[in-house]
């Protein structure tokens, strides 16, 4: 039976080998070795090309090896996905970072269940971090969102050259904006006649 290794990195100029190595350290021998370079740590692992040409290639029965938890998926469930479908093809998944562990045997799926858990801890608390500090700008008075491109003199400007009959297209490439932009002006205007901003 074959033993397949996998690697990934985010952008095109990073190299997979020194995961490579990482499996040769750890005395692992592979057989077949897919890699996929510039592919964000964001893309499920079912939508990157080597990692879906790996899953062709592999038989029922066979090993898959990864230096890193996280090169085999973008987070804890996508973990948990991959490995319980390489499972149910009695693959072995075995990440040197955890010690050579088979993912798909009953302790490596107990370890995997706890990991979700944390992600998923950890992706709350972040979401709780992020609407206590929105809440603490608004409360300072500070401004969210985008700031703007237009200065209200320009605003003021462009309502005056809007009020003339000059085009929202022509406006938008002189002062180096989108249309929408514009148009977000002249509304906002309507709606809020003693206000220029934006």
């Amino acid at each position: 039976m074959a033993t397949f290794g996998y690697g990934r990195v985010s952008t095109a100029q990073q190299t997979t080998e020194n995961q490579r190595l990482e499996l040769e350290q750890a005395g692992l021998h592979v057989d077949y070795w897919f890699a996929d370079h510039g592919i964000s740590g964001k893309t499920c692992a079912s939508q990157r090309p080597e990692f879906s040409r790996l899953l062709d290639k592999i038989r029922d029965g066979e090993t898959l090896v990864v230096a890193k938890l996280d090169r085999l998926g973008r987070d804890a469930v996508d973990v948990l996905q991959t490995v319980r479908m390489l499972a149910e093809r009695s693959i072995k998944v075995m990440v040197v970072q955890l010690g050579n562990t088979d993912l798909a045997s009953p302790a490596g799926k107990l370890l995997l269940s706890m990991l979700a858990a944390v992600a998923e801890m950890e992706r709350d608390l972040l979401v709780e971090r992020t609407q206590a500090g929105l809440a603490r700008a608004k409360a300072e008075g500070k401004t969210l969102g985008r700031p703007a491109k237009t200065t209200p003199a320009q605003r003021e400007a462009i309502l005056d050259e809007l009020g003339r009959g000059s085009s929202v297209s022509a406006l938008a490439r002189h002062y180096g904006v989108s249309r929408a932009a514009i148009n977000a002006i002249r509304n906002r205007a309507r709606c809020q006649p003693n206000s220029m901003m934006v």
